[in-house]
C-alpha cells in the first residue's frame, strides 16, 4: 500500500504540487490522472525517492522507503523507458538490474517471458523499438516479484496487443494482491480495468474516488471521459481551437 499524506514540492518560486493526499492499496489498480503539467511525475518521483518533499508524509507498506531493508522486494518503479546502455542486450540489462538489486540473475528470464521479450532477449536494446523499450521497463519493474509496482505512463509506444497485453498484466497483478499506481493519460483503459482514480490539476488532487463513482459522475457514451473533462476544466494550462475544454 502507498499512502501520500498533505504532500507537496516547490521548485524555487515554482509550486508543483500542494497538499496531496491519496492511498493506493493492495489489490486494487489505481490510476494518477490529470493534464500535462498537473504534477503527476513530481509525485510519482517523490514516491520513488528521487526529488525530496517540501512538505509531507509518503508511507509504503507502513514504512518509509530509507527503512526498507530490500526495497525491490517491496516497491518497484518505472518511471521512463529510456534508462538502458544500448549496448547490453535486454537480458545483460535485466541481469544488471537485478544484481544491483541483491535479486537473483535467473529472474531475468523469468520476468523476459512474462512480457514477451523472450525471443529478443539477447538483442542489443539500441535495437528496440519504443514499445519493447517500454516492454523492457515493464520486466526492471517486476524483478524480485515486488508488492508494490509504479508505473508511468506504461502503454505509451505499445501497439494495439501490447496495449490488450498490458490490460491483463496489470489486471492478473492486482488480482494477485499486488499494490499498483500507474499514471496514464489512456482514459479508455483506465474506465475498464481501473479499480480507484485519482485525478490531480496544477499540483492539487481534484478528485479522489472509485472508478464506479466516477463514472457514474459522467453522461453520454464515454462517462469517464466526461466527467474527466469536467472536474479538470479549470486546470488545464493550454487548449488548443476547438478543444472540449
Amino acid at each position: 500500500m502507498i499512502e501520500v499524506t498533505g504532500l507537496s514540492k516547490s521548485f524555487g518560486n515554482k509550486v508543483a504540487a500542494t497538499d496531496v493526499t491519496f492511498r493506493a492499496e493492495r489489490g486494487a489498480l489505481t490510476y494518477l490522472l490529470g493534464p500535462n503539467g498537473a504534477g503527476k511525475t513530481t509525485v510519482l518521483r517523490m514516491i520513488a525517492g528521487l526529488s525530496r518533499p517540501s512538505a509531507g508524509t509518503i508511507s509504503i507498506n507502513g514504512s518509509s522507503l530509507r527503512s526498507m531493508p530490500e526495497v525491490k522486494r517491496e516497491i518497484s518503479f518505472c518511471l521512463g523507458a529510456f534508462v538502458r546502455n544500448p549496448a547490453h542486450t535486454g537480458r545483460q540489462h535485466l541481469r544488471w538490474q537485478a544484481r544491483l538489486a541483491g535479486i537473483p540473475t535467473a529472474d531475468a528470464d523469468r520476468v523476459l517471458e512474462l512480457v514477451g521479450l523472450a525471443d529478443v532477449a539477447d538483442r542489443r536494446t539500441g535495437k528496440y523499438s519504443y514499445g519493447m523499450l517500454q516492454r523492457l521497463g515493464i520486466a526492471a519493474a517486476l524483478l524480485g516479484d515486488p508488492q508494490t509496482i509504479v508505473l508511468d505512463e506504461p502503454a505509451n509506444g505499445l501497439d494495439v496487443e501490447g496495449t490488450l497485453w498490458l490490460r491483463d498484466l496489470l489486471t492478473d497483478l492486482a488480482d494477485d494482491g499486488k499494490c499498483l499506481l500507474v499514471a496514464s493519460h489512456s482514459l479508455a483503459e483506465v474506465e475498464i480495468n481501473g479499480s480507484w482514480i485519482v485525478i490531480m490539476g496544477q499540483g492539487r488532487v481534484l478528485s479522489n474516488t472509485s472508478r464506479d463513482e466516477i463514472v457514474a459522475a459522467g453522461s453520454g457514451p464515454r462517462p469517464l471521459e466526461s466527467a474527466y473533462l469536467e472536474i479538470t476544466r479549470n486546470s488545464v494550462e493550454y487548449a488548443g481551437i476547438g478543444s472540449s475544454q
